[in-house]
């Protein structure tokens, strides 16, 4: 395989990138299109590469993969940094895996890339997290000024003052909960060892790095499967009218809130009975797309 082969030349043209697609979701929606390599196609790709330094067919062994970044970039959601921005490292990754793979050592790309794909992710975790994330979202930046001078005492609030705090300031009680954790906890050095003599003192947050024990090649084809199920269930979804929507959404996709037949028929003035005709007619439309 070249040596002199760089991530630039890999993604000189036509690699999908955020800005040039206009919105992170217009992003994952088109690599999402690309279809999965077969095995047979992944070798002849990787071979073209190896042998004969097509360029051409490593963009395609990378662009096959994409989906996979966003999978595995999704895994990293937790530590407060934009999803578009770990993507992008995760794609670094894969270029270098795709520089190195080779396709004699009867692996597919996808096992041999996820080292690659995590290794940038987490070297930017490592240079860009922070335990302590505050006022990222409107909602937060609200809660940010006002949440101290809401609270009447030191200390944590009660139940009964973050269903204060929620309704004077128009957000969740658990967003008050997730403020207030985050205003009480401190900064400490992502991977900073703990001290031998404080046995109390936390761990490192780089401790904390979600642990894959799952194939890589069996996870890329789940979540796969899982996007397809998805899809199907938005379409599902957008074929109803909205009467029968409302339904199944509040019987079977609101787990917080889910209501009873005979809550739904007082509100609509029909009966419990009516309800479930209607649930059950929405749900075999529906269920008729996932058996096509």
């Amino acid at each position: 395989m070249s040596q002199n082969m760089t991530s630039t030349a890999l993604v000189s043209h036509s690699l999908p990138v955020p800005s040039a697609l206009g919105s992170l979701e217009a992003y994952i929606g088109a690599v999402h299109q690309i279809p999965v390599l077969s095995v047979d196609d992944e070798q002849a790709l990787a071979r073209r590469f190896r042998d004969d330094d097509d360029l051409d067919a490593a963009r395609e062994l990378v662009h096959s993969h994409l989906r996979f970044v966003v999978h595995v970039a999704r895994g990293y959601s937790g530590y407060g940094l934009q999803l578009g921005d770990l993507i992008q490292e995760g794609n670094i990754g894969l270029m270098k895996a795709v520089k190195r793979f080779d396709p004699d050592q009867g692996v597919r790309l996808v096992s041999f890339a996820v080292h690659w794909i995590r290794a940038e992710m987490h070297e930017f975790i490592l240079k860009n997290w922070r335990i302590v994330k505050v006022a990222t979202t409107k909602a937060q930046r609200k809660l940010f000024f006002n949440l101290r001078k809401a609270k009447t005492r030191l200390g944590w609030l009660n139940a009964e003052e973050v269903s204060a705090v929620a309704r004077d300031l128009n957000v969740s009680e658990r967003e008050v909960m997730e403020m207030e954790s985050r205003l009480s906890g401190r900064d400490i050095g992502f991977d900073a060892p703990s001290g031998e003599d404080d046995d109390h003192a936390p761990p490192a947050p780089a401790n904390y790095l979600v642990a894959h024990e799952e194939d890589p090649s069996q996870a890329y084809e789940r979540a796969d499967s899982e996007d397809n199920q998805l899809e199907l269930l938005r379409e599902g979804m957008a074929s109803l009218d909205a009467r029968s929507r409302d339904i199944v959404a509040r019987r079977w996709l609101d787990a917080d809130n889910k209501v009873t037949l005979q809550e739904l028929a007082d509100e609509y003035g029909v009966s419990a009975e009516r309800i479930r005709q209607i649930e059950a007619n929405a749900l075999k439309k529906m269920k008729a797309l996932f058996t096509a």
